[in-house]
């Protein structure tokens, strides 16, 4: 009988996927209701108004109740993944501890999105909201990561020092860009509240110059991160990357590509609301992709040890 409740490592790696696939789409979801103005649909936390749980039936409201709703389905997602993880056969402690990460980062988001509604969209709350976000989405790639590869598994048929330790550079740049991106969003145009007549208060730490001011920080940074993931890309195929790290690496000069011609057009048109949804959707795409490339190098303390096995190997 207990049998029955237990779960290959196939069957696992499923629901870790699954679990990765629901936080990323929360993730698009919530910047669909920032971008239609649909913030405060539901003006108040937890219930949607003051005297209901449901909302009123108009378009906002839908929209950001619905957003609330599918916070449920994604809870219910991470939560498996943790109990998985203990019905999983081996068990494998590291992914217990992970795993724990899914649903308190669900919990985090449900206070944090409180907090924001209950203090009408205010762009340190918003711009958290999001960052909180991408951090979960780091415990969501290490958990689909480690669920289909065991512990000491081999990244591939070489190590290059060099192409570990730049890769791994990829994740604090990527993310100071993206926090540069929040920050361009929380001073620009789409506060969250237009659809409902919502004032919400925008960044203006430079004035009427500070959306200016923030785009082009944003967008020298989005440069150097774009130029870092093209000479990781040159040198993964010159230091015979394996083709793992390969394919990550060019998912990432493809996806940064598509941003820099999106986030021009977007500046072009004075940011229409449904370029700004597919920038902000290719910006946790692309995260998606910086944390695949991490994970398929390993950690150099692991790459230095496989060189000294691989050099005592060919020493016997």
């Amino acid at each position: 009988m207990k049998d029955r409740y237990t779960l290959t490592p196939e069957r696992y790696a499923l629901i870790a996927r699954i679990a990765l696939v629901m936080l990323t789409l929360i993730v698009l979801t919530g910047a669909a209701v920032r971008v239609t103005g649909s913030g405060l649909g539901c003006p108040t936390w937890p219930k949607c108004t003051d005297s209901s749980l449901y909302t009123k039936l108009n378009t906002h409201g839908v929209i950001e109740f619905g957003n609330r709703a599918l916070t449920s389905v994604v809870g219910f997602a991470a939560l498996a993944a943790f109990v998985g993880a203990f019905r999983r056969r081996p068990f494998r402690k590291d992914l217990v501890l992970i795993s724990l990460l899914l649903p308190l980062g669900v919990l985090g988001q449900a206070v944090l999105g409180g907090f924001t509604v209950l203090y009408d969209l205010a762009p340190g709350f918003v711009m958290s909201h999001y960052l909180l976000s991408m951090l979960i989405l780091v415990a969501c790639v290490a958990l689909d990561w480690r669920a289909r590869h065991e512990p000491d598994a081999e990244r591939g048929a070489t190590y290059d020092r060099l192409l570990v330790r730049l890769t791994w550079l990829l994740i604090p740049v990527g993310a100071i860009t993206i926090f540069a991106g929040t920050a361009a969003t929380a001073a620009g145009p789409h506060a969250g509240g237009s659809g409902t007549g919502d004032v919400v208060k925008r960044l203006e730490f430079k004035g009427s110059d500070t959306l200016r001011f923030v785009i082009e920080q944003h967008a020298r940074l989005a440069t150097i991160l774009g130029v870092l993931a093209v000479v990781l890309w040159v040198l993964a195929r010159r230091s015979g990357a394996s083709s793992e790290q390969r394919r990550a690496l060019t998912s990432l000069c493809v996806l940064l590509a598509l941003q820099g011609v999106i986030g021009g057009v977007q500046y072009a048109l004075e940011l229409p609301a449904e370029i700004v949804w597919v920038h902000v959707t290719l910006a946790a795409t692309t995260w998606l992709a910086i944390l695949w490339s991490v994970a398929a190098v390993g950690r150099p303390e692991a790459g230095r040890e496989r060189v000294r096995r691989a050099e005592k190997a060919a020493a016997a």
